[in-house]
């Protein structure tokens, strides 16, 4: 190891095993714990918290970052997250409301109620079938008897998306996609349950619950598109320390972090987060900058040192005097950054959205007309409303409903199958535009890497079995550095947070870990018994495709750009191998962000490709961005695209995926102009039947959804 904690929350914490308690008590408090990592955290959480009065029990679950505290006396959410701050664990409490936030029940609405219109569909158009087969007199009025009372429950229940979407719009003087849909739906079954209890000839139930169906799909692949968008400045300002502890004449106080003044002297213990920009009065540690700056290395601190909020202490306690306090410190700055980024960014229009601007009153304007000069043609308010209605339905914005979510939802599965997940609706119409990639490099374009030259047959053997099963990613690149080594075998292995690995060889004792914990000076070595601890060389390695990428988006017409927190000459090193001429080194957040606004205000549209925090601002200010799944969850969440592999290459046809998307949008767009160029004649003329209604609109949406399938060939 580095002199890197194996896992920062972790550090101090005595190595003793703790085993699990079942969840009991009568009553429970959920905690959520952001910085746990590993089995020594869950040891050290409810080793804690099971000490303490009025707890029955604690269980953890690492793998939701959560503690469910079992209460059987009197405690209070905030006396546990005292305790656990005290022990080096930073703990928030979890609203049990909350816990099921992320189940999808407007989806579900949807897809019930796409389910019951879709039945609904099919028996009415059975009726229509036999009325349309000559049926008459009293057979067809008890036919259109039926369908009323099978498709008026359904549209009243199934067309609520677009009722209350248009009723928002025009409470506030507007109009959008969903007040022609809805006046389409409530006019034909009005005018068709008007028509059945006059005994008329004519009805619409079968064009009503059909609109209503392939709307509702178009609708639900589009809600599934955006369903996975969250805020990335919510991500970032959940890393605030919502406790902090406060030093005064000597005494430590838990206190809110609102209570704090600058100049107040505060003690952060290893695994904490550090709650303020500051000054370090007292201490020595080690500190992980890498939310800020995007150092890959950690950075040693002693008395004199200035740090920042949001920063990781990781291997000894420091006490800290606050120079900046609330929303002057860097973390809060980052966050008012992001939350501006994310909302110009959020101000993009859709395409469908920007048809529908035109088409909504277009199409209400024809109706209106057809109205008036029907009625004054033929003097006969029935029939002109007739005709206006069938204008409405046969022209009413089916296929442009389903134009965009029908590729998106397709292209989105195409590119969640090549391992990336897409997050945001507009992002594919986004992705289509970027003309300039700009790349993060540490933990995008390269990972921790390890060397095993300097190690004999033996040392590599007992590296790799002291290795093989560690989460540090250290210790998972010395293990990837030994490939077809065949572990030594190994007893009484241990993790010793902080400082490294131990087992036994046989009679000898052997350490692998931080240069400090054995007795050398910077790196990370490995020691057999009494012998001379030997170095292992660490250094930073291209991911796999990296290259490729590089290569494949520049012959794309991408111009490529590199910026790094990292140094000069480590920055300057992978732009060399990956060939990107363009690059920024000792790069900071505001930095970051500042270089892709620039790009943006010269007329260019930037993919942001990162992974760290100190990337949120940059990918949330970019005009689309990319992150890996290990990346931090401010930067998921700040990004349109998440992926999913270790790899890059995936990442090679995201711009050629976008590019076909969008020619098949503007193929759906012309399908849907096409259709209408030859139905809205026919509505106007008064030809247009219940048959020829329906038949016509379902066979434009079907047209929709088949071309959008295209693009699951090639590209």
């Amino acid at each position: 190891m580095t002199d890197a904690a194996i896992c920062p929350a972790c550090v101090g914490l005595p190595e003793a095993p703790l085993k699990q308690a079942a969840a009991a008590g009568t009553d429970q408090i959920v905690l959520s714990l952001p910085g746990i990592h590993c089995v020594a955290c869950i040891n050290g959480v409810e080793r804690a918290l099971t000490g303490l009065a009025g707890v029955a029990s604690a269980r953890v679950n690492l793998s939701m970052k959560r503690v469910t505290v079992g209460i059987d006396g009197p405690t209070t959410p905030e006396a546990l997250i005292d305790t656990l701050e005290l022990a080096g664990f930073e703990a928030r409490v979890l609203d049990t409301s909350l816990l099921d936030a992320g189940s999808d029940s407007y989806g579900k609405g949807l897809l019930t109620r796409v389910a019951i219109s879709g039945f609904a569909m099919m028996n009415v158009m059975l009726l229509s079938v036999a009325v349309w087969s000559g049926a008459a007199g009293a057979t067809q009025h008890l036919f259109h008897i039926i369908s009323a009372s099978i498709a008026i429950p359904a549209v009243i229940y199934a067309g609520q998306p677009f009722f209350q979407n248009a009723w928002r719009a025009l409470t506030v003087r507007k109009l959008n996609m969903d007040v022609p849909i809805s006046l389409a739906i409530i006019l034909a079954a009005a005018m068709s349950l008007y028509e059945t209890f006059v005994g008329g000839a004519q009805v619409y139930f079968d064009a009503a619950v059909s609109l209503t169906f392939f709307l509702l799909i178009g609708r639900y692949l589009d809600h599934r598109s955006r369903k996975a968008a969250a805020s990335a400045a919510a991500q970032l300002a959940a890393l605030e320390v919502p406790r902090v502890m406060r030093l005064t004449d000597g005494n430590r106080q838990m206190v809110d972090f609102g209570d704090l003044a600058v100049g107040d002297l505060i003690q952060v213990l290893p695994g904490g987060r550090i709650p303020v920009d500051g000054q370090v009065v007292d201490g020595s540690s080690q500190i992980d900058r890498s939310l800020l700056t995007g150092e890959s290395k950690p950075v040693h601190a002693t008395a004199g040192a200035h740090v920042t909020a949001g920063e990781v202490n990781m291997t000894g306690p420091l006490t800290i005097r606050a120079s900046t306090v609330g929303g002057d410190t860097t973390l809060r700055k980052m966050v008012t950054m992001v939350d501006q980024a994310e909302a110009v960014r959020n101000r993009y229009t859709a395409i469908a959205d920007r048809a529908a601007a035109i088409y909504a009153p277009v199409v209400h304007l024809l109706a209106l007309i057809a109205f008036i000069v029907w009625l004054m043609m033929s003097g006969d308010p029935r029939l002109s409303l007739n005709i206006a209605v069938a204008t409405l339905i046969i022209t009413c914005p089916c296929a442009l409903g389903l134009a965009v979510p029908a590729v998106s939802t397709t292209a989105a599965g195409r590119l969640f199958r090549a391992g990336l997940l897409v997050k945001d609706g507009t992002a594919l119409e986004r992705l289509a535009e970027v003309d300039t990639v700009v790349f993060d490099k540490t933990g995008t374009l390269t990972m921790p890497a390890a060397s095993r030259d300097m190690l004999n047959a033996e040392e590599q053997a007992i590296a790799l079995a002291l290795t093989q099963d560690a989460t540090h990613p250290v210790s998972q690149a010395i293990a990837a550095s030994l490939d077809g080594v065949i572990p030594a075998a190994l007893t009484d292995q241990q993790e010793h947070p902080g400082k490294g690995l131990s087992a036994r060889y046989g009679d000898l004792q052997v350490r692998l870990g931080s240069g400090a914990w054995l007795g050398k000076g910077q790196g990370t070595y490995l020691q057999i018994g009494d012998r001379a601890p030997q170095k292992i060389t660490l250094h930073a390695d291209l991911r796999d495709g990296a290259k490729a990428l590089v290569t494949a988006w520049q012959g794309l017409g991408l111009q490529v750009h590199l910026i790094s927190g990292d140094d000069t000459a480590e920055t300057q090193a992978v732009a060399d191998r990956l060939g990107i001429g363009t690059w920024q080194a000792s790069t900071r957040p505001e930095d970051k962000v500042a270089y892709v606004k620039a790009l943006g205000a010269a007329g260019r549209h930037v993919l942001m490709v990162g992974d760290g925090l100190n990337d949120t601002g940059a990918l949330a200010a970019a005009h689309a961005s990319v992150s890996p799944a290990t990346a931090a969850d401010a930067s998921r969440a700040a990004s349109d695209i998440v992926l999913l592999n270790d790899g890059l290459t995936p990442l090679i046809e995201l711009p050629l995926v976008a590019r076909k998307a969008r020619r098949l949008v503007g193929q759906n767009f012309a399908i849907s102009a096409l259709y209408n160029a030859v139905a809205i004649p026919i509505a106007l003329s008064g030809f247009a039947t219940p048959l020829l209604a329906a038949i016509a609109m379902s066979t434009s949406s079907i047209t929709v959804l088949l071309n959008a399938l295209r693009l699951r060939g090639r590209v």
